[in-house]
């Protein structure tokens, strides 16, 4: 029979490693990456990042064409808004505010983008001073650049005297287009939204 202290004894294996450990070394298991290791890792988030940049991008494009058609509906229900209450005689015709009907070659049409804003004065309301407002802002073209510019700088505008093929401001805002170069996702120029 072995003594006691013997049964007690650790197998080698288990002494030799915890020998190592002492001694400064480490075990394989226990020591950091190796080169190939940290190579291989590099060349796949490399690889990953190839493939989720593109999709990135166009997400941020497709953001900015929903934006834009945003903008664009905003404005030109705007604009509709303000020819039907100029229809309905609650615009300023001729120079002269309260007058009901049209003018012979008013187009109806707002001068500016910013009288949507600013508003006009209301002849049909009894209260003095009131104005009909048509939009709260003018919406920035989202993909222009310079955020110096003014909004309502930001958008080509066609009056209604200009064809529709091409396009050039006048006495009115008949409509609203963007400036950007660009086409857009669907194949269609961003002038022609």
């Amino acid at each position: 029979m072995l003594p006691w202290a013997e049964m007690r004894r650790l197998p080698s294996w288990l002494t030799q490693s915890r020998h190592r450990m002492d001694n400064g070394m480490h075990p394989r298991r226990l020591r950091g990456f190796t080169l190939i290791e940290l190579l291989i890792t590099v060349v796949i988030v490399a690889i990953l990042s190839t493939v989720a940049l593109p999709l990135a991008q166009l997400a941020a494009q497709r953001g900015k064409e929903q934006e834009l058609r945003s903008a664009l509906r905003e404005i030109r229900s705007a604009i509709d808004a303000y020819k039907i209450a100029h229809d309905e005689g609650k615009t300023s015709t001729g120079g002269k505010f309260g007058q009901v009907g049209n003018t012979v070659g008013e187009s109806g049409y707002p001068p500016s983008l910013k009288a949507l804003v600013e508003g006009i004065p209301d002849p049909t309301n009894p209260k003095p001073g009131a104005k009909t407002y048509f939009l709260r802002r003018v919406p920035r073209d989202p993909f222009s650049t310079d955020s110096s510019v003014p909004a309502e700088d930001t958008w080509g505008k066609r009056s209604y005297e200009s064809p529709p093929d091409a396009p050039r401001s006048g006495a009115d805002v008949f409509d609203v287009y963007s400036l950007t170069p660009g086409v857009g996702l669907n194949g269609v120029p961003y002038k022609e939204w």
